[in-house]
């Protein structure tokens, strides 16, 4: 099987899981997603020191998104993984275990101008400040352990497989513990490429 049905089969799976979420404002988001047949963009891979946490991302995962999990590590090679932030925004220890790939969207292979879809990665012991942006966003974490923040509001650490919604420029912040985040993300309205504004105090 070619890279191109490999991926669009993945895709497939991803919404087949995201469906079945009984969650209203996730639905809105799954609207948008388009067709299997779309076309699919060039892009070339990139490997970032990140992805060595992929394999304790399966340890640390519910068992609805185990699947999930194996294919992307499978395909990961093939794939883009990108950062958003440099040295200067959190430091170059953050850079070593923080990476994203964007599956659908304007970077993704999968073209779309409505929404994006792809995978947050997130090495163990790390804190991702809070931070917003103009598009809404829906977070569904695949592993367990990580602690959530809302605004200024304490920490709570939440369940995988639980979708977690932020508003437009809502601050948010994520913090690991022994184990990494790998979560699903899809962004709609407003910039989708945008660089997140970093919440300082």
């Amino acid at each position: 099987m070619s890279f191109e049905d490999e991926f669009k089969s993945f895709v497939v799976a991803i919404h087949q899981y995201l469906t079945n979420f009984d969650d209203s404002q996730l639905k809105r988001f799954l609207e948008d997603w388009p067709a299997a047949s779309s076309k699919m963009r060039q892009v070339s891979p990139k490997h970032l020191p990140v992805l060595s946490y992929l394999p304790a991302a399966l340890k640390a995962a519910h068992m609805n998104s185990k699947h999930i999990i194996q294919k992307l590590e499978a395909l990961s090679p093939n794939l883009y993984w990108g950062q958003t932030y440099s040295a200067e925004d959190f430091g170059p220890d953050f850079l070593q275990r923080y990476g994203w790939t964007e599956l659908i969207g304007q970077q993704g292979p999968i073209p779309s101008n409505q929404i994006a879809c792809g995978f947050l990665l997130l090495g163990p012991r790390i804190e991702y400040p809070r931070h917003s942006h103009e598009a809404l966003e829906v977070y569904i974490p695949l592993t367990h352990h990580t602690a959530w923040q809302r605004q200024k509001q304490s920490w709570v650490t939440g369940a995988a497989g639980k979708p977690r919604l932020h508003a437009s420029w809502e601050p948010h912040a994520m913090r690991t513990a022994d184990y990494p985040l790998l979560t699903l993300f899809l962004w709609r309205g407003g910039k989708l490429v945008q660089k997140s504004r970093i919440e300082r105090g």
